[in-house]
């Protein structure tokens, strides 16, 4: 099957808004045997959307549309499609009366534009949205569906894995079968993972490796393709075994794997306490670690350290050692990763402190120093690093390599 994907939205063409649609739609449509065929973006204009119809339903089997299903005056895409094909648009009653307990519920006021939400060309299958307000819908054009679901990037991926991937499955069988790993890594370059990966034989039948960068990782994609759904599924385990014997230790997941949920794990198996101290990373590592369900099992405090004088109070860092030393330095992301750890009692202490620019830099520190500091019962240990991006990706990277020492060591303590 060739699917087409039309994607719909003023702040798209503007620039003012990425899209992450398409390609959750083409990545998800590959695995199930589908073929893109194309993609296209186009304006809130009547006039383009029926262009883009037109164009994709002569050179694909289906076509999902995203986007344009809101309350608003932009939100054209219903009426639009149902122009496109000489259809009326009728107020399903239903799906309204819907929408009114769902406002109600959540003590939202209910304006009259809302009653857009509830209105579908004639003759279209309703598709529930499980996560929002905006119904999607199937009509068929010449045989073949169309189906149109929101915008919105949460409901529009919680959608077309439940909704749309099982329609599909009931018009259109694949005789391919489709097994897909991603291998999450950190520590090394895109060139250099593939230079290592040079040396190792992976060329099986029906497998393909894509490198997706997603900074700060680096992610490989390992498809495998068989008419034979068991010589598919072993054809990925022996890649996946080869790539993971030459990326040892830089490894650190798995699919829906992250850094901060990994680190997690190991710190609630381990039964360690953590306690962290962050000042060039304003928080985002107890952040991160936080977006990690039962977090409250290891995580007994964090805290942003950011000036001199919080250093000096809230982690005993002697104003003397900030003075001599300045406040980015080992000494002290030492004391500080010392310090938050007998303040809070925990098994062990994390510290970052740095210059995140663009300005504060001198010729012996410049922007982009960080000093990263793991305080344990084994000892301190501290490392520095000169980073060239800009301040949000220095934060990034910073509060990346902070818990990838952290996993490194309960790895260590594990084997």
């Amino acid at each position: 099957m060739d699917i087409g994907i039309l994607v719909i939205g003023d702040e798209l063409t503007s620039g003012m808004t990425l899209d992450t649609n398409s390609s959750f739609i083409a990545r998800e449509s590959q695995m199930q045997g589908w073929h893109v065929s194309s993609v296209m973006t186009v304006g809130d204009d009547g006039d383009a959307i029926k262009g883009g119809l037109d164009y994709l339903l002569g050179i694909s089997d289906a076509l999902v549309v995203t986007g344009g299903l809101g309350p608003t005056a932009d939100d054209i895409t219903t009426a639009a499609v149902a122009g496109a094909f000489g259809l009326d648009s009728y107020i399903d009653e239903a799906v309204l009366k819907q929408l009114k307990e769902r406002f109600g519920r959540f003590g939202l006021p209910w304006t009259k534009n809302n009653v857009k939400q509830a209105m579908f060309p004639e003759g279209a299958d309703i598709i529930a949205n499980p996560v929002g307000t905006a119904c999607g819908f199937l009509i068929e054009r010449n045989g073949r569906p169309v189906i149109v679901i929101p915008g919105v990037p949460v409901e529009a991926r919680r959608m077309f894995t439940g909704g749309v991937i099982p329609l599909f499955r009931e018009r259109f069988t694949c005789r391919e079968h489709v097994a897909k790993r991603t291998i999450k890594t950190f520590g090394r370059t895109e060139s250099q993972i593939d230079q290592i990966l040079s040396h190792e034989d992976l060329e099986i039948p029906g497998i393909t490796i894509g490198f997706y960068p997603r900074f700060p990782e680096i992610r490989l994609v390992v498809t495998s393709r068989d008419e034979d759904s068991e010589r598919a599924e072993e054809n990925l385990r022996v890649v996946c075994e080869r790539i993971e014997g030459r990326l040892h230790g830089h490894i650190f997941g798995y699919d829906d794997d992250t850094m901060e949920g990994v680190t997690a794990s190991f710190l609630t198996d381990r039964k360690l306490t953590l306690s962290v101290a962050e000042s060039c990373t304003g928080g985002l590592i107890t952040d991160r670690l936080t977006d990690v369900p039962g977090s409250s099992v290891f995580l007994e405090r964090g805290v942003v350290t950011y000036s001199n004088t919080s250093k000096v109070e809230l982690l005993g860092v002697p104003a003397s050692v900030i003075e001599k030393r300045g406040a980015v330095s080992e000494e002290v992301a030492i004391l500080m990763a010392e310090g938050v750890k007998k303040l809070a009692g925990t098994d062990i202490g994390l510290s970052t402190t740095g210059i995140a620019g663009p300005t504060g830099g001198t010729e012996e520190k410049p922007v982009g120093t960080v000093f990263i500091a793991l305080a344990t019962e084994e000892g301190t240990t501290c490392r520095r690093f000169l980073f060239r991006w800009d301040r949000r990706r220095i934060k990034e990277i910073s509060s990346q390599i902070a818990l990838n020492m952290l996993r490194r060591f309960l790895v260590k303590e594990m084997d």
